[in-house]
C-alpha cells in the first residue's frame, strides 16, 4: 500500500518524501505542477490540487496512510476538510497531520485556529492519527537573512519569552517515522499529538548574539513592535497574509513557544541523535 504525500513541494515536505523513500516506502505525492516537482526516483506523482475533487480522488486510490500539510492560504481550513472527508471516503484512516505549536491557545491566528479545526475533525471523525505540533521553523530565517548581513539587525519581533525553534529536517524525520509505524500496525492506532522543539529556547536577544557570534560582528535585535515586521511582509506577500504574520509575531512576544517537560528528550528518543540547532542553521546562511 502507498503513502501519500500532501504539500510534498516545500520545505518540510520534500524531506518528507526524502525520508520516506530512504525507508523504501511507496510514496505519491499530490502537486499542482509534476514538471516543477523533481522527485526522487520512484515516487508517484498526481497533478491537482486540494480543491479538486477528481484529482483528490484518484490521489488517494490504494493509498493507506496520508501526510497532510496544508499551505497558509485564506482557503485553508476548507483544503483541509475536503481533503480529510475524500480521505474517509477512500477508507484512508491513518494520518499524521502536521499542525502548530499551540494551536488551541492562539485562537485569533488564522493559521493556527484552521489547524487546531482539523485537528478535532480528526478526533470527531474516527481517525487514527499522529498530530505533529511545530514550533516556529528556523528554515523561516532564509527570508531575513539578507536584513541581518546587510543591516546587522535581527528583524523577527520574536520577543523575550523564548521560542524554541525546530529544524525543518527534524519536523520531516520525525513525521517519516510517525507514518511508517502507522503504515506497518496491524490496526489503526489512537490518536497522539508530538510537540516538535528545537534544542534550545532562544529570545530575540539570544537570535541576535548568535548571530553575531557568527559574523564575528554586532548583530541588534530590532525590538517586539510588529508594525515594521508587517509592513515589510507585505511587500512581497498579500496584505491579509502580512497582517496574520503579525498577529502570529503578537503570540511570539506575548507566550512565547515553551516546550513542556519532556519534549526535547521525546525527540532524540524517537530520531535517535541530537535536534538540529539554530546555530547550525545561521551559519549555512552565513556562509552562503
Amino acid at each position: 500500500m502507498t503513502i501519500l504525500v500532501i504539500g510534498a513541494t516545500g520545505r518540510v515536505g520534500r524531506h518528507v518524501v526524502d525520508q520516506l523513500v530512504q525507508r523504501d516506502a511507496d510514496v505519491r505525492v499530490l502537486t499542482r505542477d509534476p514538471a516543477k516537482a523533481a522527485f526522487p526516483a520512484g515516487v508517484e506523482v498526481v497533478q491537482g490540487d486540494l480543491l479538486d475533487i477528481d484529482a483528490l480522488r484518484a490521489a488517494f486510490a490504494g493509498v493507506s496512510t496520508l501526510f497532510l500539510l496544508n499551505a497558509v492560504t485564506g482557503d485553508e481550513f476548507t483544503q483541509a476538510i475536503i481533503t480529510l472527508n475524500v480521505a474517509r471516503e477512500a477508507g484512508v484512516e491513518r494520518v499524521v497531520y502536521l499542525s502548530v505549536f499551540q494551536a488551541d491557545l492562539a485562537v485569533n491566528v488564522p493559521h493556527f485556529a484552521v489547524k487546531r479545526g482539523a485537528e478535532r475533525m480528526l478526533e470527531a471523525m474516527g481517525f487514527g492519527a499522529t498530530i505533529l505540533r511545530p514550533t516556529y521553523f528556523i528554515d523561516n530565517e532564509a527570508m531575513v537573512k539578507d536584513v541581518i548581513l546587510q543591516h546587522g539587525v535581527y528583524p523577527m519581533p520574536i520577543g523575550g519569552r523564548g521560542l524554541a525553534m525546530v529544524d525543518a529536517r527534524d519536523i520531516a524525520e520525525v513525521a517519516a517515522i510517525e507514518l511508517v509505524r502507522r503504515h506497518d500496525a496491524p490496526a489503526k492506532l489512537p490518536i497522539e499529538t508530538i510537540n516538535l522543539v528545537g534544542p534550545d529556547t532562544l529570545t530575540g536577544a539570544d537570535v541576535a548574539a548568535i548571530w553575531s557570534d557568527v559574523l564575528g560582528r554586532p548583530v541588534v535585535y530590532g525590538g517586539d513592535d510588529p508594525s515594521g515586521f508587517e509592513a515589510n511582509m507585505a511587500t512581497f506577500m498579500p496584505r491579509w497574509t502580512a497582517y496574520e504574520m503579525r498577529l502570529m509575531a503578537e503570540r511570539y512576544v506575548s507566550d512565547g513557544m515553551i516546550p513542556e517537560d519532556g519534549d526535547r528528550e521525546r525527540l532524540v528518543g524517537i530520531l535517535g541523535r541530537p535536534l538540529h540547532s539554530y546555530s547550525e542553521t545561521a551559519r549555512t546562511l552565513a556562509a552562503a
